[in-house]
């Protein structure tokens, strides 16, 4: 069994805002197997030493660094812990606290040693959660389905959600609008669906509404027209086409991978019109000294980051002025990481992809609030 627990977007930004001059971020694969998490652990150990290493060349006070190790010694020996794991795991450390998040999604190892933390690999794993609801729709069955990347999918109970189009709509013997008379055949038969539709929507609202997960509809190709002209709930685009009433919910989710794929591409592709869109207006950027003036002022409205890069260095705290270093010391951090960091506390849409999705394959692209 999967164990995750990631933080928001919202949380992601407060992390940023974490000041030491001893901030340890560490990422490495896990396994959900208890009995092979051996090797996980023994590549913490040597990540812990590379990073006490670092301290110690960049002058931090012994006293200090033996804090840290301290605590990752008691992590490493917390055997409960330890069986309870995902496919990856994130550990942020400073002298005074350890933050763990276990992860659904595989990484590499990584270590960087700075006064802030590295946070990308947690929001790469946040853009694209391959989390969603399924509303499996029938004329026979209506179910709700929750799909995650690292727990089973299950049935989500829903208050007064209707069992049937023929109870919801009293297929035999619906009267029509004016109280008289009975329909029949086409008319009556998109009666008795419409009405369904319209019970199965108002059960659905309260629980969905406002929900950061995708809906996907798993249906047939008349009962998703009629869902879209009646329901106020947005349903991506694509759908799992045919009769879902004998698909179990593992089948459900495993369906909706592609589904949620599309969607994630389809995001990326937005970026991207949007972007050409906005080169003409002088509100684009992939430079990344001009980024990070812009996401020290608030001007950032979208970000793509590339999350697999790490440029260090460091950024003004005021001008957002941007000095490039050398990797692997303990005085400098990851540029883009920290511009990602002042975006997110400003209100941008950001998101982690893969450099090759990133306009002109740069580290960054902007879409800025304002021409630059």
């Amino acid at each position: 069994m999967y164990y995750v627990d990631m933080p928001s977007y919202e949380e992601i930004g407060d992390l940023n805002l974490v000041r030491s001059e001893a901030c340890v971020s560490i990422y490495l694969p896990t396994t959900p197997v208890s009995r092979e998490t051996d090797k996980s652990r023994l590549t913490l150990g040597n990540l812990v030493k590379q990073a006490a290493a670092q301290l110690a060349d960049a002058g931090v006070e012994k006293q200090r660094i033996e804090a840290i190790r301290e605590q990752f010694s008691d992590l490493l020996d917390d055997d409960e812990f330890w069986n309870h794991q995902a496919n990856s795991l994130a550990i942020l450390a400073t002298p005074e606290s350890l933050r763990t998040y276990r992860m659904a999604n595989k990484l590499t190892d990584i270590l960087e040693v700075s006064d802030r933390f590295h946070l990308k690999p947690l929001l790469r794993a946040v853009t694209f959660p391959h989390a969603a609801h399924i509303l499996a729709l029938s004329e026979n069955a209506v179910r709700l389905i929750e799909v995650s990347a690292d727990l089973p999918a299950r049935e989500i109970n829903v208050h007064n959600l209707p069992t049937d189009a023929a109870t919801a709509g009293g297929k035999a013997t619906n009267k029509d609008y004016s109280g008289t008379g009975h329909r029949h055949g086409s008319q009556g038969q998109n009666f008795y669906l419409s009405r369904y539709i319209r019970q199965v929507d108002a059960a659905l609202r309260p629980m969905l509404a406002g929900s950061d997960l995708p809906l996907i509809l798993a249906t047939t190709k008349p009962l998703e027209s009629l869902f879209r002209s009646l329901s106020v709930l947005p349903a991506l685009r694509d759908i799992i086409s045919g009769n879902p009433e004998r698909l179990t919910e593992s089948e459900l989710a495993a369906a909706a991978r592609p589904v949620l794929d599309a969607h994630y591409a389809e995001q990326v592709q937005d970026f991207h019109r949007l972007f050409e869109e906005r080169a003409g207006q002088q509100r684009t950027t992939t430079d990344i000294s001009d980024a990070a003036r812009l996401a020290t002022f608030g001007g950032i409205d979208r970000l793509l980051v590339d999350i697999d890069g790490v440029i260090e260095g460091t950024i003004d705290e005021e001008t957002g002025m941007v000095s490039f270093a050398a990797e692997g010391s303990a005085v400098n951090y990851g540029i883009v990481d920290e511009i990602t960091g002042r975006a997110l506390r400003t209100g941008a849409k950001v998101m982690a992809v893969r450099k090759s999705d990133i306009p002109g394959g740069q580290d960054l692209a902007v879409i800025s609030r304002y021409p630059i």
